[in-house]
């Protein structure tokens, strides 16, 4: 069952690649400030599981390989504060990850981790809007899986810089079996995922432009 699932979402990866190349239509004025932090949270809006549907491909791979050393490097010049070894290891912690690629289509999730494939379908929990200390926010939308044969995460977060009803282009996931609080609490490791057809060129690209 899982495979074909994961055939199907190959497939509606294709059809979404053109919008995920695009990276989407350009944000207004309000979505440019809600991704970077700063937004009412009356502006912050329900979405559905859909936003994310597409094939998506971890980014840890490429940190750990080296290949995303040229973006660290770009971080480091832009914060003297920081060495360029010190950020490259902040962005190992946080992309780390044993998922290395997940499928979403019709409330269903699928994870490949370390080689074996799961899958559930996810309910929505609501959103939780975060407060950092640097004084910014961040929202992140809660989803659960109930079938308790299935051995995917039964806790699962995304946060990808949007607040209200939009397709995703990349994201950071936090997922866990314990409780959706514990992941709230997690601030220091955000896998981060990108759609599965680009290219090591193009999540590149993306993340130096990001």
């Amino acid at each position: 069952m899982a495979m074909q699932y994961r055939h199907f979402s190959l497939l509606l990866a294709l059809v979404l690649s053109t919008d995920a190349l695009a990276h989407g239509a350009p944000l207004n004025k309000e979505e440019a400030a809600a991704a970077k932090g700063i937004f009412a949270d009356a502006q912050v809006k329900d979405r559905p599981l859909s936003d994310w549907d597409g094939v998506w491909q971890s980014v840890y791979p490429y940190a750990k390989e080296g290949s995303l050393d040229p973006v660290f490097r770009q971080k480091a010049q832009a914060d003297k504060s920081k060495t360029f070894s010190e950020i490259k290891n902040y962005y190992l912690t946080g992309y780390a990850s044993d998922i290395s690629d997940m499928g979403i289509e019709k409330g269903v999730i699928e994870f490949t981790r370390n080689g074996k494939v799961s899958a559930c379908k996810y309910d929505y929990s609501g959103y939780k809007i975060l407060h950092y200390a640097s004084g910014k926010k961040g929202v992140r939308y809660l989803f659960t899986c109930h079938d308790q044969k299935s051995d995917a995460p039964r806790f699962v977060q995304f946060s990808d810089h949007i607040i209200s009803p939009r397709k995703s282009t990349h994201f950071h996931i936090f997922t866990g079996n314990v409780s959706q609080q514990a992941l709230l609490n997690e601030l220091e490791n955000w896998p981060t995922f990108f759609p599965y057809q680009l290219s090591k060129e193009e999540v590149i690209d993306d993340l130096l432009h990001h």
